[in-house]
């Protein structure tokens, strides 16, 4: 069922439940539903229809969220991408679009929209771009995401009388995700926009679960208000926050997947991460034998078709279904906990040792006056790489050397401790707010004045 015929459901059964609040105000189930059945008049008007690529860049995510569910609506496949873009750039990360929309979608008058769905519409599109800053359109099918809720909200306990803070950009997949299952639900969605840090402490008044990356989670215990969940994606997340989150009364759901993989593992209760429901694992040795880490690979109804125009990414299949998008891991079999290590395509090589930068970043970053860090390998004439450490700093001056060196004796092997040393006022980030690891080397490459040297 498209999830705008959920939003339809909910307004006749409850219109008068606030159903979305951004910058611009709030909007019953009843009022939304209605500028999506007008938005969908427009874009069948238009032409667009089943299997139309609709291209959507709005900074209003109330806005955006219209047009994508008008989009749905209609049969089109909505596709959500950065409203910072041109043509030109939508024309470089997708081509082929059939529409583009980059202003509020108008209404028009006329009788209810419906559509017929089939199972294998292609009725989502996001874009992947990690840590490497190169985006890929991600299409999937909408049972891909749809048949999924009912787990998140069981899993998380999340029901109509919730209201979900979604603290982040809706071309992020896990934002976008968070958004319509909110909606699929009949629970009230809080999208204060962009940069919404200021404006959290009275948003965490009224929100009961908040959707959002682990590094932002510290910010949201400050002032926990009325959360009582936080459901947590995207990347490791440190058991020292884990615990905080305890401590103010916030349960913790946090999970490990993909944009190409959606969820693959969950951690409902602090006790690591099992398959999420409908999913199996396999870590698959990868490498030169007796390394320890493998490749973890998936298989479930939650993966996605691939690539819109088949540009190329790290998703690979194999014949029987199982799919992978090069993270590592440490050896698993059933029923154990799942152990992820990092992502595979971001491995340093050096003197012949492989080290994740991922594990000493979760060392570092326990430094007293470090705000965020990331790990790269930087060329070396015989080593191949070395291992470099680029900080943020929570304020103006980073954390003495001597100090970040004594850390890394004394949580890391030798091969993985940093041989250098840099600062930076501020880590070039991605759309989902994750560091943007390609771009770290790339400036630190060119020589970027910004990045200054630790001595």
């Amino acid at each position: 069922m498209p999830v705008a015929q959920h939003v339809m459901r909910h307004a006749a059964e409850r219109p008068s439940r606030p159903a979305v609040c951004g910058p611009q105000g709030e909007l019953t189930y009843a009022q939304f539903a209605e500028r999506i059945h007008g938005a969908a008049r427009h874009l069948l008007g238009r032409g667009i229809g089943p299997g139309t690529p609709v291209a959507i860049g709005l900074a209003d995510p109330v806005e955006l969220l219209t047009a994508v569910l008008a989009a749905d609506l209609a049969g089109a496949t909505p596709l959500v991408g950065d409203p910072a873009w041109g043509r030109e750039r939508w024309s470089s990360v997708a081509a082929g679009l059939g529409f583009h929309v980059d202003a509020p979608l108008p209404g028009a008058a006329g009788p209810a929209v419906r559509h017929d769905p089939r199972p294998g519409d292609r009725a989502w599109a996001c874009f992947s771009s990690g840590s490497t800053g190169r985006p890929r359109a991600v299409v999937r099918t909408r049972a891909s995401w749809t048949e999924s809720f009912p787990h998140l909200g069981e899993l998380a306990g999340i029901g109509p009388d919730d209201v979900v803070l979604i603290p982040g950009p809706l071309v992020s997949s896990l934002y976008a995700f968070a958004a319509v299952h909110t909606l699929a639900t009949g629970a009230t969605a809080l999208l204060p926009g962009r940069r919404p840090s200021r404006a959290l402490p009275g948003l965490l008044t009224r929100a009961t679960v908040v959707h959002l990356v682990p590094h932002r989670l510290p910010d949201v215990l400050e002032h926990p208000g009325a959360l009582r969940v936080a459901v947590v994606g995207g990347a490791a997340l440190d058991p020292g926050t884990r615990a905080a989150a305890v401590r103010a009364g916030v349960r913790v759901v946090s999970y490990y997947g993909a944009t190409e993989l959606s969820f693959v593992a969950v951690d409902a209760d602090g006790g690591g991460l099992r398959p999420f429901p409908g999913v199996e694992i396999q870590v698959r040795p990868a490498g030169p034998p007796g390394g320890g880490l493998g490749e973890v690979w998936a298989r479930s109804p939650w993966l996605a078709e691939g690539y819109l125009g088949d540009a190329a990414g790290p998703l690979r299949r194999d014949a029987g279904g199982w799919a992978t998008v090069g993270d590592v891991a440490e050896p698993y079999r059933v029923g154990e906990v799942l152990r992820v290590r990092g992502r595979g395509d971001g491995a340093i090589q050096t003197g012949g040792a492989t080290v994740v930068p991922e594990d000493v970043e979760e060392v570092l970053r326990k430094v007293p006056g470090v705000g965020d860090i990331v790990v790269i390998g930087s060329p070396h004439p015989s080593l191949g790489a070395v291992v470099t450490a680029v900080i943020e700093a929570e304020c103006a001056t980073p954390p003495p050397r001597a100090l970040l060196e004594a850390t890394a004796r004394g949580g890391l092997d030798e091969a993985q401790r940093p041989r250098r040393w840099y600062a930076v006022p501020s880590l070039p980030r991605t759309l989902t707010g994750k560091p943007a690891r390609a771009q770290v080397a790339a400036r630190l490459a060119g020589g970027d004045p910004d990045i200054r040297r630790l001595i």
